[in-house]
């Protein structure tokens, strides 16, 4: 005869309880981390924080990035090499230039605008190359683009020679709603060969 075995009164098994989200949704709960973030954010870091699967953060982002370009907003969501991030609109590139040209509160003079164009488009430039271009002493305009974060001091490895060269940051990148500075517009070659720069100044 075999043997009945009543189950009922046995403790149910384990189940891990859900993290609360604690946002409306996970497409409002990945905005908020994003806009919070100062960096990229990859899905795996965003998947642990939410307690939401990896494969479910990663279609949401996707389907959020899709979403803001065909709502034609004023922002996008990339993904990049360290994961994702807002950017401004590629097609409002031509505002943005503006704002930071020209906007009442990130003016910028035409000897600061000179100098940034100088150091983004010959990087890594020493403050002689950029002086020998402008023909005055670059040294207050670098302090001051220094100081608006929009340019900062090369590393060793990329400033040669011992000399202190600069380097235009990843806030110049975003502030120009630019991905990489192969975005730049094509002007570099109406800029002096810094080969040449560094014999007039020897």
């Amino acid at each position: 005869m075999t043997e009945v075995i009543d189950l009922r009164d046995d403790p149910a098994p384990d189940v891990p309880a859900e993290v609360p989200l604690g946002a409306p949704t996970l497409s409002a709960a990945l905005e908020a981390l994003l806009l919070l973030a100062d960096e990229p954010q990859p899905a795996v870091t965003l998947a642990e924080v939410t307690g939401r699967p990896e494969a479910e953060v990663e279609q949401t982002l996707a389907e959020l990035a899709m979403a803001y370009l065909a709502d034609r907003r004023g922002i996008e969501l990339r993904r990049g090499d360290s994961g994702w991030r807002f950017y401004t609109a590629t097609t409002c590139r031509d505002l943005i230039t503006r704002y930071v040209t020209d906007g009442r509160q990130a003016k910028l003079s035409q000897a600061a605008l000179e100098t940034l164009a100088i150091i983004a488009y010959r990087q890594p430039v020493s403050r002689s190359q950029v002086g020998a271009v402008r023909g005055v002493n670059p040294d207050g305009v670098i302090k001051t683009l220094q100081a608006r974060g929009l340019i900062s001091e090369a590393t060793a490895d990329e400033g040669p020679g011992g000399v202190t060269r600069f380097i235009t940051t990843d806030y110049f990148l975003d502030r120009m709603g630019l991905d990489s500075l192969t975005e730049l517009p094509p002007i570099a070659d109406h800029l002096p060969d810094l080969g040449s720069l560094d014999d007039l100044i020897d």
